[in-house]
């Protein structure tokens, strides 16, 4: 059985134009919808159109990737984009062209076929800002995650204000305290994107890494900096492309094979020299948060992060937004608080109690969506399984395998011979392992965690 590949062609198009024929049509200033606010963040020394135009080249992607749904049967989508830039002879040349397709075929999975028309309408801020950045910076994607809050804190004390965070969450520092607090650069997200009536209809959202890794790549560009450093640990930067999922191409957002692509994308687009740096890539999530602690032990505002990808209408409870406490995200979390010695409270997971019996039991009791064969559940499964075959992949008969095919590919671009690449990797997998098996203990052999490792469903 074939299964057809769906495909979509989209023009991205400025105000009153129409698509082509047989296009879908994409609006500036309608589907991507360009917050002045933020753009004025990113207006440092003089205005750089290009930078304008990768804003609009990353809204139109991100578009894309929501608004095409993958097949049933199958992975891979065919889209076709045309947008409009200032310099499409720029955008079209062979490097920037080749480094753009690279990044986004790595990434996605997806075949794309990106081309550039000229804007009829030049870009310009309404004002620019004076930023007081320090002349050696090093540049930080900052969420508003955990992993993020724990990397700002342990290279604050190191850097100082020669740290740069380019927010990527929602909550930019606005009202009372931004009105009275000098601008920061970087502080805003640029865009924002409305998928229209149907809204998103694809949840993988890989494009997320595409997002993320360019606005870090254009801050580092703005401000002079060759560093970027990434907060993940190995767990969450090389545990989903150890542990792919079913037919889903390889999950490589944070992957540095990811990141030597957007290398030579940054290089392309602004002649801008980059390194994307992973200083915890051989720690787990655990062992940066003891490291967190033991450095800030007064600091916990780090309780406050979120964890979860999951929004208001599916984890609230009594209308309070929670975090739901058993998607692998959240399951990676708590058993990082356990391993570093920390302690939250239960009540800000929609999952209160992991060492119950039942799945449904573990909810909080004014949870209404607790139904053991819903989509809760079955993201509950999906995580406990991730992290258990992560802890058990060096013990695996085909795991050897994977450990060294992975040590192949993460050697050049690190730095390191294989043999050391492998080494690290596996005492990586060897304390993921230690903390999960002491996260599942610490529930109870009765807990439905436990059941479900040890039944491997």
């Amino acid at each position: 059985m074939t299964s057809l590949v769906p495909e979509r062609r989209v023009d991205v198009v400025e105000e009153g134009r129409s698509a082509g024929r047989s296009r879908i049509r994409c609006g500036i200033d309608e589907h991507l919808q360009f917050d002045t606010e933020g753009i004025e963040t990113y207006c440092l020394a003089g205005w750089n159109a290009t930078v304008y135009d990768a804003f609009v080249v990353g809204a139109a992607v991100q578009f894309c990737d929501h608004t095409t749904r993958r097949p049933s049967a199958g992975w891979r989508r065919d889209i076709a984009l045309r947008v409009p830039v200032h310099d499409p002879h720029h955008w079209r040349s062979t490097a920037v062209s080749e480094a753009l397709h690279d990044a986004l075929s790595f990434l996605t999975g997806d075949r794309w076929r990106i081309d550039f028309v000229r804007r009829t309408k030049h870009f310009v801020p309404e004002r620019q800002q004076r930023f007081d950045l320090p002349r050696s910076c090093v540049v930080m994607p900052f969420s508003d995650g955990l992993d993020s809050y724990l990397m700002a804190g342990l290279l604050q004390r190191e850097h100082g204000d020669a740290l740069v965070r380019v927010r990527l969450g929602a909550k930019a520092s606005r009202g009372k305290r931004a009105r009275t607090s000098p601008p920061r650069a970087f502080a805003s997200m640029p865009w924002r994107v409305s998928c229209g009536r149907s809204g998103s209809v694809e949840t993988s959202a890989r494009s997320r890494g595409f997002r993320f890794a360019l606005l870090s790549g254009i801050a580092a560009f703005l401000c002079k900096s060759r560093r970027i450093v990434l907060p993940e640990s190995g767990q969450g930067a090389l545990g989903p492309s150890l542990i792919p999922v079913g037919q889903a191409h390889a999950d490589v957002r944070n992957h540095p094979l990811f990141m030597t692509r957007m290398e030579r994308l940054v290089r392309a687009l602004f002649g801008h020299e980059v390194h994307y740096e992973f200083p915890q890539l051989w720690r787990t999530k655990g062992q940066t948060l003891a490291a967190f602690i033991e450095s800030r032990p007064d600091d916990a505002d780090w309780l406050g992060t979120r964890s979860c990808w999951q929004g208001a209408r599916q984890v609230s409870v009594s209308g309070s937004l929670r975090q739901c406490g058993i998607c692998a995200a959240c399951l990676l979390r708590r058993m990082s608080v356990h391993a570093a010695g920390g302690r939250e409270d239960p009540a800000i997971y929609v999952w209160e109690r992991l060492g119950a019996t039942r799945f449904e039991d573990g909810a909080a009791e004014a949870f209404t969506n607790r139904r053991p064969k819903g989509a809760l559940h079955e993201y509950a499964i999906a995580g406990v399984l991730h992290l258990d075959h992560l802890a058990n992949l060096h013990r695996a008969p085909a795991g050897a395998a994977v450990i060294a095919r992975q040590a192949f590919l993460l050697s050049r671009p690190l730095g390191l011979d294989e043999q050391q690449t492998k080494k690290r990797l596996t005492d990586m997998l060897w304390q993921h392992e230690d903390e999960w098996c002491g996260f599942v203990d610490s529930l109870g052999p009765r807990s439905f965690v436990a059941q479900w490792t040890a039944q491997g469903q």
